[in-house]
């Protein structure tokens, strides 16, 4: 059977009965054919939580409630939780199934912006592994992209409490969406006025217009495919460089030495900024606007002055800001040990995050619970395989020895797990990011 025809299976399976924020003792997981990334020996599980959340559990065949890998993924996903969506997480991460760790991924309750939600969601998901698998040893919270953001807000919300058994020993980040969502975003309102300013077809002008900080109104029917061509209307984007006309290629040029993103990913950070945008200022925030760049100085035309006069403007409510910072900023305050590791051409989140995220942590006083380490990689998704299990045994070693990890140390380790893993470690000991400023527009912000 193919992997597709696997996935069209496991979404449509019967799932287990509810399960309260507690995991009581009558709800159990039901058994369900892993991925085939997963070792052929590990037992798999599925079902829906309490409050509608879909899961995955995998355990290997040798597991003695040793390590147990508590997932939080990335997205945020808009649509309705599927069985397929985790799925397709377990096949993503089940290289920590075959480094012999337990692993429980939660799809989360719903779709959207939610990074308190979906960090509760994880937490419900750890209760309930642990009421029908048995307390682990260890337990690890790892949070990718997205879920880099719900799993540093996890490990603060569900820290180590004197005379209580802590609920996560340790946290790996990876290629995190670190330091809340308004700094973390905020560019890609940049995105959307620069774009407008020099395509304006995002709306056209036939179209009602509407403040571009909305997203896109909830009555517009646009589609993703409609704004891919739109883009490549305007930049050629999508087309060979050598069919697109002078005049896309100059405003494609414009369009990224502004905003300084990749073109592989220009079309994806639209859409983020059409369709999240939409979700998280008319659903999650109540028609507010967390995004301001009335005072942005943009650089990089060859007209900024132009640009500057013409750029379309915006205030940030400082409702939503608050809102939205009180959901996702980190206080940097870690009570555990937290490792990091960052794609350094990450095209998605970028590796400048790291320092907005260092800076928030030293700023708590907490400097001596952060390792920072860095790839020379370009995807966002995923990195090499044997990079994760040395990761993992580096934390563990801080957590259960007191060693804590240098990026050197890191590095050594991947090089040693290349025989089990297959080649592939880029770690970089030496490298450390700039600010987050030399990134996105900051001037006048």
């Amino acid at each position: 059977m193919s992997f597709l025809r696997h996935l069209a299976l496991w979404a449509t399976m019967a799932l287990g009965p509810a399960s309260a924020l507690a995991a009581p003792a009558d709800t159990a997981p039901r058994p369900a054919d892993c991925p085939p990334t997963v070792p052929a020996d590990a037992r798999c599980y599925n079902g829906r939580d309490g409050e509608g959340a879909l899961y995955w559990i995998a355990i290997p065949a040798q597991w003695q409630r040793d390590v147990l890998v508590v997932h939080a993924h990335g997205g945020p996903t808009l649509g309705a939780p599927t069985l397929q969506r985790g799925a397709e997480d377990l096949t993503r991460w089940s290289v920590m199934v075959k480094a012999g760790y337990a692993w429980a991924g939660s799809t989360y309750r719903r779709g959207g912006y939610g990074v308190t939600l979906a960090a509760e969601d994880t937490e419900r998901l750890r209760k309930l592994f642990i009421a029908h698998f048995g307390q682990p040893r260890r337990t690890v919270l790892h949070g990718q992209s997205y879920g880099g953001g719900v799993a540093s807000k996890a490990a603060e919300l569900y820290g180590p409490v004197p005379g209580e058994r802590p609920a996560y020993d340790g946290v790996l980040l990876t290629n995190g969406v670190l330091g809340g969502g308004v700094d973390a975003y905020v560019f890609r309102l940049d995105l959307r006025v620069v774009y407008q300013y020099v395509c304006r077809n995002h709306p056209k002008p036939d179209e009602p217009q509407y403040h571009l900080w909305m997203g896109l109104p909830s009555s517009a029917a646009l589609t993703r495919h409609q704004l891919a061509e739109r883009v490549k209307e305007c930049t050629g984007v999508g087309l060979p460089a050598a069919q697109r006309s002078p005049e896309q290629a100059a405003r494609l040029k414009t369009i990224l030495s502004v905003v300084k993103i990749p073109e592989r990913t220009l079309v994806a950070h639209l859409d983020w900024a059409t369709w999240l945008f939409e979700d998280l200022t008319q659903k999650r925030l109540e028609g507010r606007n967390p995004f301001g760049n009335a005072r942005v100085v943009y650089s990089g035309s060859a007209d900024d002055a132009a640009l500057n006069a013409g750029v379309l403007r915006y205030e940030a409510d400082p409702q939503a800001v608050g809102m939205l910072s009180n959901d996702s900023r980190p206080t940097g305050r870690l009570r555990l040990p937290v490792l990091t590791l960052h794609a350094i051409h990450d095209p998605t989140a970028f590796v400048e995050l790291e320092s907005a995220y260092r800076g928030i942590v030293d700023a708590a006083g907490a400097s001596d619970r952060l390792v920072q380490t860095f790839s020379d990689e370009s995807q966002h998704s995923y990195l090499s395989d044997a990079e994760y299990p040395a990761l993992m045994t580096s934390l563990l070693d801080w957590i259960d020895r007191g060693e804590k990890p240098t990026p050197q140390k890191v590095a050594d380790l991947c090089v040693r797990y290349e025989a089990a893993f297959g080649k592939g470690c880029h770690l970089r000991p030496d490298y450390t990011p700039p600010p987050l400023a030399t990134r996105t527009p900051a001037a006048g912000r």
